[in-house]
């Protein structure tokens, strides 16, 4: 198994370091579609998985989610954190037994998650609820430093609820001077290039697992795709996720670096528990 860039004590060290960088917005990938970001001394966490939930949940199955790489960081050890993301219903990215200790730890953190999953998401954590806030396609919402915008995704496909609100949405985070697309989890669809280009994004986090029906599972875009969408919404910087968690279900970096290389993409590849900084 993969050890993590940095982990445990070395990876809370960095965080404390970091902190002492003002004016600089820092990022870290945290595995899967886990990043924690950290401006002006408050930290957000987009769609953290920082558990062994689904190893245990399918250990005895046809689907066996088998961890590729280490866990960074104990979700009890994380404070400071001002709000969390969540962008859709599978446990990689609305995890209790990421979120539980997380609301423990950091009394008046807030929980975003689109509006259409809210009941859902008051069931799967029960008492231990943070102060909820819905988003859908095109809603904002700020908390402290940090403005979120809904763009729907379509994991596999674009789905909404009764009302019309998405279930799966991607995040256009503003912090500063700095503006940020994560993509949750999702496949192109055809009003994700035009939603995205009405932003100047300087980093876009963007899924590179692809999609095979074998694995039982909802699709991602694939490595070329990947590379199409940074490209055709004239992203700054890419840095690619959903790889190196389970072995049934990752993508090969290299082949991402080599084909955006080839068409001009200006890329950053992370490994889990490693820091990347933007100056101001």
């Amino acid at each position: 198994m993969k050890k993590p860039f940095l982990q445990g004590e070395a990876f809370l060290a960095d965080l404390e370091s970091a902190a002492r960088e003002t004016g600089k917005l820092h990022i870290w990938w945290l595995g899967q579609s886990g990043f924690l970001l950290q401006w002006q001394g408050q930290r957000c966490l987009l769609d953290p998985y920082l558990s062994d939930a689904l190893t245990r949940k399918y250990a005895q199955t046809d689907r066996p989610h088998v961890r590729m790489t280490e866990r960074v960081i104990a979700p009890e050890r994380l404070t400071g954190i001002q709000v969390v993301t969540s962008s859709h219903n599978h446990t990689d990215h609305l995890d209790p037994e990421t979120l539980a200790p997380l609301i423990e730890g950091n009394p008046g953190m807030v929980l975003i998650a689109p509006a259409a999953n809210l009941d859902f998401v008051r069931t799967r954590l029960g008492s231990r609820l943070p102060p909820l806030v819905g988003l859908d396609d095109n809603s904002r919402a700020q908390v402290g430093h940090f403005t979120f915008t809904g763009v729907p995704s379509a994991h596999d496909t674009l789905q909404t609820d009764e009302a019309g609100r998405h279930k799966f949405l991607g995040y256009v985070v503003e912090c500063g001077p700095w503006v940020l697309y994560h993509s949750g989890d999702t496949r192109w669809h055809d009003g994700l290039e035009p939603r995205l280009r009405r932003f100047r994004i300087d980093v876009g986090f963007l899924p590179i697992n692809g999609w095979a029906p074998e694995r039982g599972v909802a699709g991602n875009l694939s490595i070329a795709e990947a590379v199409s969408l940074g490209l055709a919404v004239n992203m700054g910087l890419v840095v690619p996720h959903h790889f190196d968690m389970f072995l049934f279900n990752t993508a090969d970096v290299g082949e991402f670096q080599s084909e955006a290389s080839r068409r001009g993409l200006r890329t950053r590849v992370l490994q889990n528990g490693e820091r990347m900084t933007l100056p101001s």
